[in-house]
């Protein structure tokens, strides 16, 4: 599988010569496994066409902050949320100037401000005011406030003057990139995840199951393996591929995740219980298909095991985080949920919502402990997955030190 597999990455194009550079860092990218947007200033379509970038990626190219047509589909606000990863490339002197100061009096800085993504800057310009103060000054505040630097290249300019300030080169950019999602917060760690929905068998042809898609715990599975954790992700019936880096059990129903999860845990540090299990079975299990003749047809259901409950009650439990999907009073039925089943964290998120329940693309979450509420904003589930990621090492971190 490519690094840069299932990453977003909105590639930001700013004016200067370096921006034919854009056009082969796109497809560098997308080599890389990466799906790219491209957003350009207005000076930077005078360098490159948008036409040229959209070719390149497949995508419409963002271009106007006050587009009527753009904001009722793909605005600034949902670009923002929608890249796992922002790039600027080339990110001329005028534009780190803007970042560095806030500003958003177009498209691209407007995205910059509001994205929750890390943004990486990618700087080109000439010699002389790569070197002045101000420059300086500004990549100092950028690097400040966790922007990513990619350094600059040294040699000739289009101007005619020799020295650093040329944007470093794509293949450079991209390997930068890879690194980016590379946090080591969880090296030496070993973390459990278990994904997708559960099918629980009538007969040979039918069974009971949800409309997990099992998107949220695959991306918690590749954050956290992009994190350096051992990652094992135990997964119900789903149409994903296995993330890079993480070795995958399929299971069917809620006992196979069961005996899996509690396999799985010995030696565990983190077992996050994202997967969407049956809270109940059939009774029994006819070897025969069930022929239509009643009109009613009555079936005598049992109450699965609590898996996320059972590891967080084991003798030697690891950090447990569990989900509670719900359709109401969220918050209420988390906090129960954290309480009844003696977890350490757990991450409740509105399924009656389409744009963040089963099988979206994007999620929005509140993430409880014992002692913090915290209310995460609505996210790409890879950006949000790296997002808890984070905040669970973090704990995880806390409760080590307080350890005696």
């Amino acid at each position: 599988m490519a690094p840069l597999t299932n990453k977003r990455i909105l590639l930001g194009v700013t004016g200067g010569i370096a921006a034919y550079k854009s056009a082969d860092l796109v497809r560098r990218l997308q080599d890389a496994g990466a799906e790219v947007r491209v957003a350009m200033t207005r000076a930077a379509t005078e360098f490159i066409t948008p036409l040229t970038m959209q070719a390149l990626s497949g995508k419409p190219v963002h271009l106007d902050l006050l587009d009527t047509e753009a904001e009722a589909a793909m605005g600034h606000i949902e670009l923002a949320r929608w890249a796992d990863l922002v790039v600027i490339a080339p990110a001329s002197a005028d534009f780190i100037a803007k970042l560095a100061h806030g500003q958003a009096d177009d498209l691209l800085t407007a995205t910059c401000l509001a994205t929750a993504a890390p943004v990486a800057v990618a700087p080109a310009m000439n010699q002389g005011m790569w070197a002045k103060a101000s420059t300086c000054e500004n990549i100092a505040t950028l690097e400040s406030r966790g922007f990513a630097m990619l350094g600059v290249g040294e040699g000739s300019q289009a101007c005619g003057d020799i020295g650093p300030g040329r944007m470093q080169e794509p293949l450079t950019i991209v390997a930068a990139v890879e690194a980016l999602f590379k946090t080591g917060k969880l090296a030496g760690r070993k973390v459990v995840i278990t994904a997708g929905p559960t099918r629980e068998a009538l007969d040979p042809v039918r069974f009971l199951s949800n409309h997990s898609s099992g998107k949220m715990g695959y991306a918690l599975a590749e954050a956290a393996a992009e994190a350096g954790a051992e990652t094992l992700l135990i997964s119900g019936p789903t149409n994903l591929p296995a993330p890079e880096r993480v070795r995958l059990i399929s299971v069917t129903s809620a006992r196979d995740m069961l005996a899996a999860a509690l396999e799985a845990a010995d030696g565990c540090d983190l077992f996050i219980g994202c997967a969407a299990v049956a809270d109940y079975r059939p009774g029994s299990e006819e070897p025969l298909k069930i022929k239509k003749s009643d009109d009613i047809l009555t079936l005598t259901l049992v109450k699965n095991p609590d898996i996320v409950a059972t590891v967080a009650g084991l003798p030697h439990r690891p950090f447990t985080v569990g989900f509670a999907a719900e359709t109401h009073d969220l918050e209420a039925h988390a906090s129960r949920k954290l309480a009844e089943k003696k977890l350490d964290a757990i991450i409740a998120n509105d399924v009656s919502r389409s744009d963040i329940g089963f099988n979206s693309e994007d999620n929005q979450v509140l993430l409880i402990t014992d002692d913090t509420r915290e209310a995460l904003p609505l996210l790409g589930k890879g950006q949000l997955a790296r997002v808890l990621i984070e905040k669970l090492s973090t704990r995880l971190d806390e409760r080590r030190r307080a350890s005696p």
